[in-house]
């Protein structure tokens, strides 16, 4: 886990370089729509659907792909620096005034906040979404997230999605169960992540249930809403898991900047870790140049 860890934080600090994010993304990832103004997501592509899945009918891959991306971010922890935090863990961990500026800005330069169900929409139905959208992502069920991140959200009106790795409820440093429910009485969105936040690609048998199933049911029983929406941890994915997720009936699951599937864009959808050493400048720069 720990070379796996080092291995995204490359990556992440390779895109903190203002004259490579643009290149590496759009060179990464061919669906990247670089530069494209954010008033065309309210004017999607009407195209024929092809695919139906349950009573939803799904459009083509082509069509979900064609849509502009909508800039997604990942969070995980919320706290200074301490002298014992490695360089691989400054990547996870974002300074609380570094945190609170960038909510500031968001709202300073007229970003709205949207959630899945909104998301979902507009890539299956083509539904406009409001002027400047952008979703606010949480992974981990760190405390900070409760106690730091919905303060500041509250304060600009803003909502943010919450994936859950349910092993860790309750424990120190994270969510208490009761903090959740607050959460999605609030008008935020509880996701699943899994139970201890293992790679999904090396799920066998019975962990499905383990990791999946009984994660998700937990959740319901905490929030008393559905479960629909997931995110891979480490954001690694393969086909089987989306197909496990697709008899689970998710409605969709996100992983973090690699290219999105061209079969199932929905169940790949893109997300990119803000690291700490980010400033709000570098990262408004990154979000219009790669979404």
């Amino acid at each position: 886990m720990k070379k796996l860890l080092q291995t995204i934080s490359k990556q992440i600090r390779s895109l903190a370089s203002a004259g490579l994010v643009m290149t590496i993304y759009t060179s990464c990832n061919s669906n990247a729509v670089v530069n494209q103004p954010h008033a065309t997501l309210a004017q999607p592509v009407s195209r024929p659907a092809v695919a139906e899945q349950g009573r939803v009918v799904i459009p083509s891959a082509q069509v979900i792909l064609h849509r502009p991306q909508v800039p997604i971010l990942c969070y995980h922890q919320i706290r200074d620096w301490t002298p014992s935090d490695s360089r691989t863990a400054k990547d996870y961990i974002v300074p609380l005034n570094n945190f609170r500026e960038q909510m500031k800005a968001f709202a300073d330069n007229g970003y709205h906040t949207i959630l899945p169900d909104q998301l979902y929409g507009y890539l299956v139905a083509g539904t406009p979404l409001p002027s400047k959208p952008i979703m606010l992502t949480f992974d981990d069920t760190r405390a900070e997230q409760y106690t730091v991140a919905r303060e500041e959200l509250n304060k600009y009106g803003f909502k943010g999605v919450y994936f859950i790795m349910t092993v860790s409820l309750g424990k120190p440093g994270y969510m208490t169960s009761e903090e959740v429910k607050e959460l999605a009485d609030g008008g935020n969105i509880i996701g699943s992540h899994t139970w201890d936040h293992s790679n999904v690609k090396k799920y066998a048998g019975l962990d499905w249930v383990k990791q999946i199933d009984k994660p998700s049911q937990q959740l319901e029983r905490i929030t008393g809403k559905p479960i629909e929406y997931f995110a891979y941890p480490f954001g690694l994915w393969n086909k089987e898991a989306i197909a496990q997720l697709k008899q689970r009936h998710f409605k969709a699951a996100f992983q973090l900047s690699a290219k999105r599937d061209d079969n199932d864009p929905l169940f790949t959808i893109r997300r990119i870790i803000v690291p700490g050493e980010w400033n709000t400048a570098t990262l408004q720069r990154w979000m219009s140049q790669s979404f």
